[in-house]
Protein backbone atom coordinates (compact mmCIF):
# COMPACT_ATOMS: atom_id res chain seq x y z
CA UNK A 1 0.00 0.00 0.00
CA UNK A 2 2.98 2.58 0.97
CA UNK A 3 4.91 1.73 -2.47
CA UNK A 4 1.53 2.21 -4.18
CA UNK A 5 0.93 6.02 -2.54
CA UNK A 6 4.39 6.66 -3.36
CA UNK A 7 4.07 5.45 -6.74
CA UNK A 8 0.59 7.78 -7.27
CA UNK A 9 2.76 10.79 -5.09
CA UNK A 10 5.82 10.95 -7.72
CA UNK A 11 5.48 13.20 -11.13
CA UNK A 12 4.15 11.00 -13.66
CA UNK A 13 7.40 11.05 -16.91
CA UNK A 14 5.10 13.00 -19.49
CA UNK A 15 6.28 15.32 -21.94
CA UNK A 16 4.73 17.66 -25.11
CA UNK A 17 1.33 17.61 -25.87
CA UNK A 18 0.29 14.94 -23.37
CA UNK A 19 1.58 16.94 -20.65
CA UNK A 20 0.53 19.91 -21.33
CA UNK A 21 -3.04 18.42 -21.91
CA UNK A 22 -3.16 17.09 -18.03
CA UNK A 23 -1.98 20.58 -16.66
CA UNK A 24 -5.12 22.17 -18.95
CA UNK A 25 -7.69 19.72 -17.89
CA UNK A 26 -6.33 20.02 -14.05
CA UNK A 27 -6.47 23.76 -14.81
CA UNK A 28 -10.21 23.48 -15.93
CA UNK A 29 -11.35 21.46 -13.42
CA UNK A 30 -9.72 23.92 -10.38
CA UNK A 31 -11.32 26.46 -11.47
CA UNK A 32 -14.56 24.70 -11.97
CA UNK A 33 -14.40 23.59 -8.74
CA UNK A 34 -12.59 26.43 -6.38
CA UNK A 35 -13.07 29.13 -8.16
CA UNK A 36 -10.16 31.54 -9.75
CA UNK A 37 -9.37 33.06 -6.50
CA UNK A 38 -8.06 29.12 -5.27
CA UNK A 39 -6.14 27.86 -7.98
CA UNK A 40 -3.07 27.92 -8.04
CA UNK A 41 -0.33 26.92 -9.38
CA UNK A 42 0.57 24.36 -7.18
CA UNK A 43 -2.64 22.39 -6.51
CA UNK A 44 -2.43 22.24 -10.38
CA UNK A 45 0.58 21.13 -10.51
CA UNK A 46 -0.51 18.14 -7.93
CA UNK A 47 -3.16 17.38 -9.83
CA UNK A 48 -1.72 16.76 -12.99
CA UNK A 49 1.07 14.99 -11.57
CA UNK A 50 3.68 16.66 -12.52
CA UNK A 51 6.09 19.42 -10.53
CA UNK A 52 5.20 23.11 -10.37
CA UNK A 53 8.24 23.58 -12.66
CA UNK A 54 6.87 22.11 -15.05
CA UNK A 55 4.27 25.09 -15.00
CA UNK A 56 6.83 28.18 -14.50
CA UNK A 57 8.92 26.90 -17.82
CA UNK A 58 5.55 27.46 -19.75
CA UNK A 59 3.28 29.97 -18.04
CA UNK A 60 4.36 32.66 -15.92
CA UNK A 61 1.36 33.32 -13.86
CA UNK A 62 -1.91 31.21 -13.57
CA UNK A 63 -3.54 33.99 -16.02
CA UNK A 64 -1.48 33.34 -18.35
CA UNK A 65 -1.87 29.60 -17.71
CA UNK A 66 -6.10 30.06 -17.28
CA UNK A 67 -6.06 32.14 -20.55
CA UNK A 68 -4.39 29.13 -22.27
CA UNK A 69 -6.66 26.33 -21.12
CA UNK A 70 -9.04 27.98 -22.04
CA UNK A 71 -7.73 28.74 -25.41
CA UNK A 72 -7.33 24.66 -25.81
CA UNK A 73 -10.73 23.75 -25.27
CA UNK A 74 -12.89 26.69 -26.84
CA UNK A 75 -14.29 26.12 -30.42
CA UNK A 76 -12.69 27.81 -33.58
CA UNK A 77 -15.46 29.41 -35.54
CA UNK A 78 -13.40 29.89 -38.48
CA UNK A 79 -14.84 27.10 -41.41
CA UNK A 80 -18.80 26.70 -41.39
CA UNK A 81 -19.25 25.25 -44.95
CA UNK A 82 -22.00 25.98 -47.36
CA UNK A 83 -25.00 24.19 -46.47
CA UNK A 84 -27.80 25.71 -48.75
CA UNK A 85 -29.29 28.26 -45.82
CA UNK A 86 -28.25 31.30 -43.77
CA UNK A 87 -30.30 29.22 -41.00
CA UNK A 88 -28.48 26.08 -41.39
CA UNK A 89 -24.94 27.00 -41.27
CA UNK A 90 -25.72 30.18 -38.34
CA UNK A 91 -27.44 26.76 -36.97
CA UNK A 92 -24.36 24.79 -36.90
CA UNK A 93 -22.10 27.21 -35.77
CA UNK A 94 -24.04 28.31 -32.31
CA UNK A 95 -24.72 24.38 -31.68
CA UNK A 96 -20.83 24.59 -31.60
CA UNK A 97 -20.79 26.97 -28.98
CA UNK A 98 -23.69 25.91 -26.91
CA UNK A 99 -22.65 22.56 -26.68
CA UNK A 100 -18.72 23.77 -25.02
CA UNK A 101 -20.41 26.14 -23.10
CA UNK A 102 -22.59 23.50 -22.02
CA UNK A 103 -19.45 21.50 -20.78
CA UNK A 104 -16.26 22.27 -18.36
CA UNK A 105 -15.21 24.94 -20.27
CA UNK A 106 -18.48 27.17 -19.95
CA UNK A 107 -18.15 26.71 -16.10
CA UNK A 108 -14.94 27.84 -15.89
CA UNK A 109 -15.53 31.22 -17.75
CA UNK A 110 -18.55 31.78 -15.52
CA UNK A 111 -16.07 30.89 -12.87
CA UNK A 112 -13.71 33.47 -13.78
CA UNK A 113 -15.92 36.19 -14.36
CA UNK A 114 -16.47 38.44 -11.37
CA UNK A 115 -13.67 36.78 -9.68
CA UNK A 116 -10.89 39.09 -11.57
CA UNK A 117 -9.09 41.97 -10.50
CA UNK A 118 -9.66 45.03 -13.23
CA UNK A 119 -5.78 44.11 -14.42
CA UNK A 120 -7.09 40.20 -14.91
CA UNK A 121 -10.25 41.09 -15.92
CA UNK A 122 -9.09 43.44 -18.99
CA UNK A 123 -6.60 40.61 -20.17
CA UNK A 124 -9.27 38.00 -20.00
CA UNK A 125 -11.77 40.27 -22.25
CA UNK A 126 -8.75 40.64 -24.22
CA UNK A 127 -8.73 37.28 -24.73
CA UNK A 128 -12.73 36.69 -25.45
CA UNK A 129 -12.79 39.21 -28.39
CA UNK A 130 -9.67 38.24 -29.84
CA UNK A 131 -10.36 34.27 -29.67
CA UNK A 132 -14.24 34.33 -29.46
CA UNK A 133 -15.99 37.03 -30.20
CA UNK A 134 -13.93 38.71 -33.75
CA UNK A 135 -13.84 35.54 -34.87
CA UNK A 136 -17.29 34.38 -34.90
CA UNK A 137 -18.95 37.85 -36.11
CA UNK A 138 -16.48 37.47 -39.07
CA UNK A 139 -18.05 33.97 -39.99
CA UNK A 140 -20.96 35.17 -39.10
CA UNK A 141 -20.89 38.10 -41.89
CA UNK A 142 -19.03 35.15 -43.91
CA UNK A 143 -22.93 33.30 -43.58
CA UNK A 144 -25.21 36.53 -44.12
CA UNK A 145 -23.27 37.53 -47.20
CA UNK A 146 -23.74 33.88 -48.99
CA UNK A 147 -27.25 33.74 -47.66
CA UNK A 148 -28.03 37.08 -49.44
CA UNK A 149 -26.54 35.68 -52.73
CA UNK A 150 -28.50 33.02 -52.47
CA UNK A 151 -31.65 34.82 -52.02
CA UNK A 152 -32.25 33.78 -47.98
CA UNK A 153 -31.09 36.73 -46.32
CA UNK A 154 -31.85 39.86 -47.21
CA UNK A 155 -29.44 42.82 -49.04
CA UNK A 156 -27.46 44.73 -46.11
CA UNK A 157 -28.19 41.98 -43.09
CA UNK A 158 -24.42 41.33 -43.26
CA UNK A 159 -22.88 44.21 -41.10
CA UNK A 160 -21.61 44.11 -37.28
CA UNK A 161 -25.02 45.26 -35.60
CA UNK A 162 -26.17 41.81 -36.68
CA UNK A 163 -23.36 40.02 -36.08
CA UNK A 164 -22.91 41.01 -32.80
CA UNK A 165 -26.08 39.38 -31.88
CA UNK A 166 -24.72 35.64 -31.32
CA UNK A 167 -21.93 36.41 -29.36
CA UNK A 168 -23.68 38.94 -27.35
CA UNK A 169 -25.87 36.28 -26.61
CA UNK A 170 -23.74 33.06 -25.77
CA UNK A 171 -21.65 36.00 -23.56
CA UNK A 172 -24.77 36.55 -21.74
CA UNK A 173 -25.52 33.16 -21.15
CA UNK A 174 -22.10 32.78 -19.50
CA UNK A 175 -22.02 35.93 -17.64
CA UNK A 176 -25.51 35.29 -16.13
CA UNK A 177 -26.00 31.67 -15.74
CA UNK A 178 -23.52 29.38 -16.57
CA UNK A 179 -23.55 26.58 -18.42
CA UNK A 180 -26.46 25.00 -16.11
CA UNK A 181 -28.82 27.40 -17.08
CA UNK A 182 -28.32 27.32 -20.92
CA UNK A 183 -31.63 25.55 -22.02
CA UNK A 184 -31.10 22.46 -24.96
CA UNK A 185 -33.18 24.07 -26.91
CA UNK A 186 -31.03 27.22 -26.92
CA UNK A 187 -29.30 27.23 -30.46
CA UNK A 188 -32.31 26.54 -32.32
CA UNK A 189 -34.40 29.50 -30.16
CA UNK A 190 -31.45 32.01 -30.96
CA UNK A 191 -31.71 30.97 -33.88
CA UNK A 192 -35.12 31.06 -35.40
CA UNK A 193 -36.90 33.40 -32.88
CA UNK A 194 -33.77 36.25 -33.09
CA UNK A 195 -31.87 35.42 -36.06
CA UNK A 196 -33.95 34.35 -38.62
CA UNK A 197 -36.61 37.30 -38.35
CA UNK A 198 -33.67 39.93 -38.36
CA UNK A 199 -31.74 38.33 -41.58
CA UNK A 200 -35.10 37.14 -43.75
CA UNK A 201 -36.52 39.22 -46.64
CA UNK A 202 -39.11 40.91 -45.86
Amino acid sequence: MRAAREALARPMRRRGKELENAIFDATLDQLTSGGYARLTMEGVAAAARTGKAALYRRWASKVELVIDALDSTLPRPHGVPDLGSARAELLQLIEVFADALNSRVGSAMHALMGELSQQQAQVFKDFIVQRVIEPTKDTILDILRRGAERGDARPGAANPMVADVVPAMLMYQVKVGGHEHMAPDFAIRLVDDVMVPLIRNP
